[in-house]
């Protein structure tokens, strides 16, 4: 979701002096955390609607792409790029850049880890800017990563059912455990 009401602010700087515009509002049920450049948005780019000049980078720690490739094909969002943390490519810079060259004017980018951290305070916002710095006149938003959002509840609730009937023979291994033999009782 964008922020509500964001005011013109200082450029945003990077380093350990960098300030970061942060703004909670409420969803359903729980508090959410967005950083953004702080850039003026009218109310139909603050709606939460992705739109065709929209990027949108799912950034992890560099594991599988297969998550993305399920995020576009569900939300059909027509610009979704991969970005890895470290040791692994594409970066957020690369990410960030292939945005751009598709038409994005406005760049999402979506942290996949579970908890905020130092990834989520410092190293994601700074390696956008660093980006951002090559496109003048795109804006970003660097959202929240799932954190305790409702829907994880079903998530995790779907894998224990799935798992124990694959257990009592009905079903069959997940993508995960495939071929691992783990899923089992001890």
């Amino acid at each position: 979701m964008w922020l509500n009401s964001l005011s013109p602010s200082p450029p945003l700087q990077t380093g350990p002096q960098a300030r970061t515009n942060f703004s909670k509002f409420r969803g359903s049920s729980s508090k959410r955390l967005c950083l953004s450049t702080g850039v003026s948005m009218n109310s139909q780019q603050q709606n939460g609607i992705i739109g065709e000049n929209d990027g949108v980078i799912i950034v992890d720690h560099g594991s599988r792409h297969e998550f993305v490739a399920m995020f576009r094909d569900k939300t059909g969002y027509p610009i979704v790029e991969p970005a890895h943390m470290e040791l692994a490519e594409p970066s957020i810079r690369d990410a960030f850049g292939s945005c751009v060259q598709k038409g994005a004017k406005r760049v999402i980018v979506s942290p996949f880890f579970l908890f905020p951290g130092r990834h989520w305070h410092q190293d994601i916002p700074s390696l956008t800017a660093e980006a951002a710095k090559e496109h003048p006149g795109v804006s970003y938003i660097v959202t929240a990563p799932l954190g305790l959002h409702d829907q994880l509840v079903d998530v995790v609730n779907d894998r224990i059912k799935h798992c124990l009937s694959h257990v009592a023979g009905d079903a069959d291994e997940c993508a995960v455990c495939i071929g691992t033999g783990k899923c089992k009782f001890y």
